[in-house]
């Protein structure tokens, strides 16, 4: 590989995940299949959805009794008030409501749409995911067990999020393990001799939407490996730090 580059692939050949599997062990095999490992170094990216299905994330609609504001909402904007329900009950507060966007803030901080709620390949009719209970917490847990099995792995976990002031959507980082989510050039000097005063980067958030490149939404693919980005060991990273406090942030 030339210096300067980076190798993306997508880990093909995954099974449809259920509750209580192993990411970790069914990406290792998925590789030895194709005559391929992991290295030590490589950065391992898994979208949310095959996460929170391993972790019984998932909701049955039919067992959803939607609260009259759901119920309203739902009505007015052709909505399944189920879903509404679920939304709001995985949810600190509603950022903005305008017409059938419904933009909120989740338990976790994060401030997307319908709180990161998915009904698409969730694996049957009338079933939504939602987003792992603890991000962070579950690419520990990956990362854990990826060292079990002989890898030092960092692990991203990915979902696809809108932007302010741009349409489209690009997946970001919700949960980290093993690396520093940020690159500070804070204090730096650039080669005319200019202090970087603000400049950092959220690597975590670019590691993540480059995968997507190689994952896509209809190619299942929920898995990608980064090979060759020098990062920043962290053993205590976490995605919280590069939340914004609501008290600087100008879109709430």
């Amino acid at each position: 590989m030339l210096e300067g580059s980076l190798s993306i692939f997508g880990i093909q050949g995954l099974p449809e995940i259920c509750e209580g599997d192993d990411l970790a062990k069914l990406v290792v095999d998925a590789l030895l299949l194709r005559n391929t490992s992991l290295e030590d170094g490589d950065i391992v990216i898994i979208t949310s959805k095959v996460v929170s299905k391993s972790e019984g994330r998932v909701i049955d609609l039919a067992t959803i009794e939607p609260n009259a504001f759901a119920q309203r909402y739902a009505q007015a904007w052709d909505k399944d008030p189920r879903v509404v329900e679920v939304v709001l009950n995985e949810s600190k507060r509603i950022v903005r409501q305008v017409g059938p966007v419904l933009i909120t803030e989740t338990n976790h901080g994060f401030v997307c749409a319908n709180s990161g709620i998915d009904q698409s390949s969730s694996g049957a009719h009338d079933r939504v995911v939602l987003l792992p209970e603890d991000p962070d917490e579950s690419a520990r847990t990956i990362r854990r067990k990826f060292r079990d099995l002989g890898f030092d792995i960092p692990v991203i976990i990915s979902d696809t999020f809108g932007r302010p002031w741009r349409e489209s959507q690009v997946d970001v980082a919700v949960g980290i393990a093993g690396m520093n989510p940020v690159t500070s050039y804070i204090g730096e000097v650039d080669p005319h001799g200019h202090e970087f005063l603000v400049q950092s980067l959220c690597v975590a958030d670019e590691i993540a939407s480059a995968a997507e490149l190689v994952k896509g939404n209809v190619s299942r693919i929920p898995a990608v490996v980064v090979r060759g980005f020098s990062y920043q060991s962290d053993e205590e990273a976490t995605m919280q730090d590069v939340l914004r406090d609501p008290q600087n942030d100008l879109f709430r």
